[in-house]
């Protein structure tokens, strides 16, 4: 029996949710600021620092989701 109501995600799985996403979209944000700026250096940096920012942001946006009932069944 999980601890878990159906329905409802563990926190490990929200944070891996968060870092796989964001692995996928600091690809696409490294790409982008590359294409932007042409300089591999500034790209790599700007991805950097997005990738922890964003995950932080993504994993509480999860969680907060997680408590809205709008939309389940």
């Amino acid at each position: 029996m999980s601890q878990f109501p159906a329905g409802e995600d563990a926190h490990h799985r929200s944070l891996a949710k968060a870092a796989s996403w964001r692995i996928t979209g600091s690809i696409d944000t490294f790409v982008l600021s590359f294409l932007i700026t042409g300089s591999v250096k500034i790209a790599g940096s700007i991805s950097a620092v997005e990738v922890v920012t964003k995950i932080v942001l993504f994993y509480f946006h999860e969680r907060v989701w997680g408590m809205i009932r709008w939309g389940k069944r």
